[in-house]
């Protein structure tokens, strides 16, 4: 084992923390030091085009993946949730962190008093809301919510009918600032961000699955390596979360049984229960919202991709396929490509 492992990550704020948390982690464990080593990918690039458009999430992972291939690191720390569920070859997700909460959240703006410095808005507490129905009425008959999910926007249409849904890119902070300018009347992210990075108290309404099925592996931190890099994976186990691992792979495993990418309207839950099995739900919906399939599977914790695959069959067998089909068509017709 070499005196340092050298771990790929992007150079964002939160993907940062992710990094610093596995290195601390490791080290605590018992493992060498971890030297970071930042690389741009083409979605740090691209931060003007909304992600449907320049080929999906998977742009935050891309050049990563190819420096681990090349061997230029040792390991790569991604948010799941930005990760192909087919990976490259001779690449596999070695350990992942405990989950955080994989929901999603809305955030309502801060109404900022003249005096408010921009140090208070971090600290500020949002609006809070107790239910869905309140929620709806909080935003009133055509917000403007800001999310690029195509995920999200799909399954929010049957919420908000008049709402319009504008894409939003920039880190966090970024994001608040556009928000509480008046921007948007609220903005949807992924809750674990907003909690890792210390605004947890900008979250106004948790959304439950009922409403918005999360993105599969959102709220978990993979360690992607070499599949051949055994001294690696052995440090990588060392933190390794049992559940977390498990949720994941009944997740990707759904995904890939579905022939779904980053940018296809697919929601998947997995969690373990206190009985050790492991249950999922998962929804498929068409991008305008008006159709939506959902699902439910579960089974013992060792068959996780199992379950996945099992609730893939399911919604397959109720026309999901024709869903994702026309959902990659409308994908390729604003990226001026053939699907």
């Amino acid at each position: 084992m070499a005196d340092e492992l050298r771990l790929g990550t992007r150079g964002s704020q939160l993907a940062l923390w992710q990094a610093n948390t596995v290195a601390a982690r490791i080290e605590a464990a018992g493992g060498p030091p971890c030297r970071l080593v930042v690389i741009k990918t083409s979605g740090d690039r691209l931060q003007d085009a909304p992600l449907s458009e320049v080929g999906g999430k998977r742009l935050f992972v891309k050049e990563i993946e190819d420096a681990l291939t090349r061997d230029e690191i040792d390991l790569a720390v991604h948010s799941s949730k930005d990760m192909p569920a087919v990976l490259p070859d001779g690449l596999v997700v070695a350990g992942v962190l405990p989950r955080e909460d994989p929901r999603d959240a809305v955030v309502l703006p801060v109404r900022l008093k003249p005096d408010t410095t921009e140090g208070d808005v971090a600290s500020a507490f949002s609006r809070s809301v107790e239910t869905i129905e309140e929620l709806v009425a909080a935003l009133g008959q055509s917000p403007s919510i800001g999310t690029g999910s195509v995920r999200r926007v799909a399954q929010l249409r049957r919420l908000f009918t008049s709402a319009r849904f504008m894409p939003i890119r920039g880190n966090l902070e970024t994001r608040l600032r556009k928000l509480d300018s008046g921007e948007h009347d609220a903005l949807v992210l992924a809750a674990a961000g907003l909690r890792r990075l210390g605004f947890a108290g900008r979250i106004s309404f948790t959304l439950p699955a009922s409403a918005c099925v999360p993105a599969p592996g959102q709220g978990i931190v993979a360690v992607e390596i070499r599949d051949d890099a055994e001294a690696v994976r052995r440090v990588v186990g060392l933190i390794d979360d049992a559940a977390a691992g498990a949720a994941l792979r009944a997740e990707r495993a759904l995904v890939e049984a579905l022939g779904g990418g980053c940018q296809t309207p697919i929601g998947a839950m997995a969690s373990v229960m206190e009985d050790g099995t492991i249950e999922i739900v998962a929804a498929v919906v068409t991008v305008d919202g008006h159709r939506l399939l959902r699902t439910a599977a579960s089974g013992p914790l060792g068959e996780a991709a199992a379950i996945g695959v099992r609730a893939a069959r399911q919604l397959l067998e109720e026309g999901a396929g024709d869903i994702l089909a026309e959902a990659r068509q409308v994908h390729a017709a604003v990226e001026g490509i053939q699907p």
